[in-house]
């Protein structure tokens, strides 16, 4: 008899996970966030990527017409403690608090700590195996999606 890995024993979601992946602020560099945007594809997600110089407004905007499970910001700007909670404040004003809130970039303990308290989820700096965030977010699908 052939044995199975574990990871074929493990059901599989109930639908694919929904995320989307913006750039918000006037940060120009986004080869990190096509390259997460891939491999999250290549996982079987299905990824909305929003592009460079999205305000607050739009990326919420977009995450409540695509209906997304998670959001992933890509700041390398050093915006992030006006941008993230913006764009948290939005999501609750909608409604959906319920979406799953990562960033990726260079953030200091210190902010991530003051983000975590209000809400973030995970951060994922840059380096992170790609591996790593796809499994973070699977994770999360089993116990979150219906």
């Amino acid at each position: 008899m052939e044995s199975r890995s574990a990871s074929a024993r493990v059901a599989p979601l109930p639908r694919p996970v929904r995320i989307l992946i913006a750039k918000p602020g006037l940060d120009g560099h986004d080869r990190g966030a096509k390259v997460v945007t891939a491999a999250l594809r290549d996982a079987g997600m299905e990824v909305i990527y929003t592009g460079l110089h999205q305000t607050p407004e739009m990326i919420v905007s977009a995450a409540i017409q695509e209906d997304v499970d998670v959001i992933g910001l890509s700041i390398l700007s050093g915006a992030h403690m006006t941008l993230v909670p913006r764009v948290q404040e939005l999501l609750r004003e909608q409604g959906r608090d319920d979406v799953l809130l990562i960033v990726g970039g260079i953030v200091s303990p210190d902010d991530m700590t003051a983000l975590e308290e209000r809400g973030v989820a995970k951060f994922f700096g840059p380096g992170t195996p790609t591996g790593e965030i796809v499994a973070y977010i699977t994770a999360w699908a089993r116990d979150h999606l219906t």
